[in-house]
């Protein structure tokens, strides 16, 4: 990457009458394979590099970007991001907050480098996991695994005087398994991520984890029963509490989506100025305490600034059962007479950074699961779920379990096949009476923005209990 070019476009852009500009480059080497049935179907391995400009001007942005490292170019996306902004003639003059410039060099660690492990290697890693799901005793016939590899590389400045360098190794899976019994199928997938070296394949025992869920979908043909519909209490396993979470938290807490930038892209929030939902609304019980952390360590969204060059910190989004806090950039800070918190992203050199999300979860409570569990009367325990909807306010939703269990005075009976919750934001998160303490996390790519980003992130959290909703 060429960080000569990049202070010479910065250079360049601040002899023009700017108020602000920014150059941001990004070097990508990404590494795919694919397997079908423990076959390897795809394989494929690229360089993707190049820089962006972004520019306020007369109260407009402008953005452009190039993979060409010439000055040439650097000077006519410079010139095209400029003209682009003045094109704007904005009636509302845009302005970002005031953020000190910062001087800083991050990278992520790896205990096993990625760039040792030898594509072979990979590839027999993940033949390994088949081989387990086809001597698991459940009929699999149809499994598809992929791998992902990105190693990047950053590099940004500013005219307020930031340079940040960073370097980030990215390790993912994804395995979509298939199981029939009875002649009845049922399908589940799996995806994991890690900030880091491939140390995170020795530690996610996939092989383990995906006979596991074999076991779990044969259960579902041959043992679940229907659940009879009614309200009754329902306790939410971490991978259902966390993709509630994300979605009906963490996507209504963008603040380019309150704004309304997001309205024909994305969807937009319940949560609008001079509507039912502000800071300080209660939107939950005192239980409920979901933020939105990028400092985790290794995490599939770490990163310790954004790609506007601010430092990341935790987001408090619900507090105590109340709206406290929006996911901003500089722009939406702006508008709404505050600071960025850091939730600037962009996927590549290529597209915008926007409002993301990183690492979205709920709080740790003091219960046990199974204080959670023996707690219930009568209920349901969705530990995982197969499908998930929610509108694009944010507001309505439906949660389909998984692998499920009906609760009967505090113990658990049988598996339940796919029971439904249809609810809303409010509803479900007021409903939460108890949190478990142990938190665990599931990797995800959020998708966001047109053209569409797809941005690593973890969701998750506790076990949580609801009391007294819908359940079919």
């Amino acid at each position: 990457m060429e960080e000569e070019i990049v202070d010479y476009a910065l250079e360049y852009a601040q002899g023009k009458k700017i108020e602000y500009a920014e150059v941001r480059a990004q070097s990508q080497m990404a590494d795919r394979l694919m397997l079908r049935n423990g076959v390897l179907e795809a394989y494929t391995s690229a360089v993707d590099s190049g820089f962006c400009v972004r520019i306020m001007a007369n109260g407009g942005i402008g953005f452009a970007s190039t993979n060409r490292w010439l000055k040439e170019d650097a000077k006519g996306i410079v010139d095209l991001a400029f003209k682009y902004a003045k094109a704007a003639n904005r009636k509302e003059k845009l302005v970002f907050t005031e953020e000190k410039g910062v001087t800083t060099k991050w990278v992520v660690d790896q205990k096993k480098k990625i760039e040792n492990v030898s594509p072979e290697d990979r590839i027999s890693a993940f033949v390994e996991i088949n081989k387990a799901l086809a001597s698991s005793g459940v009929k699999v016939p149809a499994t598809m695994s992929q791998c992902s590899i990105d190693l990047i590389t950053t590099y940004f400045v500013n005219s307020e005087g930031s340079r940040i360098s960073s370097f980030v190794p990215k390790i993912g899976a994804f395995i979509f398994i298939t199981v029939v019994e009875d002649g009845k199928t049922e399908q589940s997938y799996k995806q994991f991520g890690y900030s880091g070296g491939w140390e995170a394949f020795d530690e996610w025992h996939l092989g383990d984890k995906m006979v596991h869920e074999t076991k779990v979908l044969k259960d579902v043909i041959t043992k679940a029963k229907t659940v009879k519909p009614g309200n009754m209490d329902l306790v939410c396993g971490p991978e259902v509490t966390g993709i509630a979470a994300h979605e009906s938290c963490g996507h209504p807490m963008e603040a380019d989506r309150i704004l309304g930038r997001e309205m024909s892209q994305a969807g937009r929030s319940f949560i609008y100025k001079g509507g039912q939902y502000w800071i300080g609304t209660r939107i939950g019980s005192k239980a409920v305490n979901v933020v939105d952390d990028p400092t985790i360590e290794h995490s599939y969204g770490y990163y310790p600034y954004d790609d506007e060059g601010v430092k990341a910190r935790r987001r408090f989004l619900y507090k105590d059962g109340v709206i406290n806090e929006f996911l901003h950039n500089r722009e939406s800070a702006a508008k709404l007479d505050t600071r960025s918190n850091g939730s600037s992203r962009s996927i590549n050199y290529d597209r915008e950074a926007i409002v993301r999300m990183a690492n979205t979860f709920v709080l740790p409570g003091d219960s046990t699961q199974e204080e959670l569990i023996g707690g219930v009367k009568y209920g349901v325990y969705m530990k995982s779920f197969t499908e998930w909807n929610i509108d694009d306010k944010r507001f309505n939703q439906r949660y389909v379990g998984r692998e499920a269990w009906l609760i009967e005075d505090g113990e658990l009976k049988h598996p339940v096949a796919r029971p439904v919750i249809e609810t809303t934001t409010l509803k479900f998160w007021t409903a939460v009476d108890a949190v478990s303490k142990k938190i665990e996390f599931d990797a995800a790519t959020c998708g966001k923005g047109d053209p569409g980003q797809g941005v690593p992130v973890y969701t998750g959290g506790p076990c949580i209990r609801l009391r007294g909703v819908y359940v079919k």
